[in-house]
């Protein structure tokens, strides 16, 4: 098994927490983003969309973070990262497209790239940009994991809105967004990041690590 990624793509570092809590053991192939590698020809070979990660596994290629957690989560059933009711399994799911479909691509390397390339943006545009969409995110999310975790984002065990919210928090810092308003999500990072599976997947980990 091959995970395809870049050491800072918040998609390929949630995948690497999954890979990590369901302990399959994979390679790393990295991919530069800043460089462009993701557009090279042998990799668009594999993944026609030219974006990470993908898994290379069994002579097939898996894409998309979405995709590739469900088929671990449906695969590799212990532990799992989905609750056993389905109202619960919902739940989670939502508080996972929270920061999959309405944080993260809103501040990815290509929309932040066109917003300095086609409209000037210096920094402190990019980091509003990233804080339009990040804190009333992080406010919903906030409420909920107060709702519904037990430690963890929900209930007392690691699960995929985990896998969402460490690499949305990593990311948030980077655009010097004060996390300190959300205790409720600093709470689960604190037991997050003291987890062999999360400290493994840490981009300042990774073999391409700056």
């Amino acid at each position: 098994m091959v995970l395809h990624g870049y050491w800072r793509s918040g998609a390929s570092y949630r995948v690497r927490i999954a890979l990590n809590l369901k302990g399959v053991a994979y390679d790393q192939a990295p991919h530069d983003l800043r460089q462009g590698a993701q557009k090279a020809a042998d990799y668009l070979a594999l993944n026609p969309q030219g974006m990470v990660p993908a898994l290379a596994v069994d002579g097939r290629v898996l894409i998309q973070s979405p995709a590739v957690l469900e088929w671990l989560e449906e695969t590799y059933r212990d532990p799992p990262l989905l609750p056993g009711d389905p109202a619960d399994r919902a739940t989670v799911r939502g508080m996972a497209a929270l920061i999959g479909c309405d944080i993260h691509p809103l501040n990815n390397l290509r929309v932040l790239g066109s917003l300095r390339r086609d409209f000037g943006a210096d920094q402190a545009t990019v980091d509003a940009w990233a804080a339009r969409w990040i804190v009333p995110g992080f406010d919903a999310l906030e409420s909920l994991v107060l709702r519904h975790g037990a430690g963890w984002s929900f209930g007392d065990a690691p699960s995929l809105a985990d896998c969402y919210l460490i690499p949305q928090l990593y990311s948030a810092r980077r655009f010097n967004i004060d996390t300190a308003a959300w205790p409720g999500l600093l709470q689960v990072e604190t037991r997050a990041l003291a987890h062999p599976a999360f400290i493994d997947a840490h981009p300042d980990r990774q073999p391409d690590a700056d």
